[in-house]
């Protein structure tokens, strides 16, 4: 189904998003900013584009459950241990879990919402070991 017309408006929009985190592994649910940064633009149909220019920060697309997190959390624990003898000094388990998880996520914009599928929710995971000031770069694209 096709929902552009003659006078519809293509517009790209940059915006940033600042934020501390509490350190090692650190969950902040993003998904309500990414709303309010597309209701403040106007785009009705397009994409949204998060981008956390981070080495040791990542975005997962989950649900926002504890129990859940807890889980990835043990699983990051067992992949890349903290308690191991690496070659980088101080956080080298740091870097490695944040390669295992992308730095970005896009996601669609549909008559003015991000779209989610049921029970979903956009997290930026901390993966160093000291509470950090993050950053997401926010790229919305579409038309209104």
């Amino acid at each position: 189904m096709e929902n552009s017309s003659p006078n519809s408006k293509f517009k790209v929009i940059n915006r940033t998003f600042s934020f501390t985190t509490n350190g090692e592994i650190d969950f902040i649910d993003v998904s309500g900013k990414l709303q309010e940064e597309v209701t403040l633009s106007g785009i009705q149909n397009g994409l949204i584009h998060v981008f956390a220019p981070h080495a040791t920060g990542v975005l997962i697309l989950t649900e926002n459950d504890p129990a859940l997190l807890e889980d990835i959390k043990e699983m990051l624990e067992e992949l890349a241990p903290k308690q191991k003898d690496y070659q980088h000094p101080s956080n080298a388990h740091s870097h490695l879990r944040s390669i295992l998880l992308p730095p970005d996520k896009t996601l669609p914009i549909v008559n003015g919402e991000v779209t989610f599928g049921t029970w979903q929710s956009l997290l930026f995971v901390e993966t160093d070991v000291h509470p950090r000031k993050r950053t997401l770069i926010i790229q919305i694209i579409g038309e209104q």
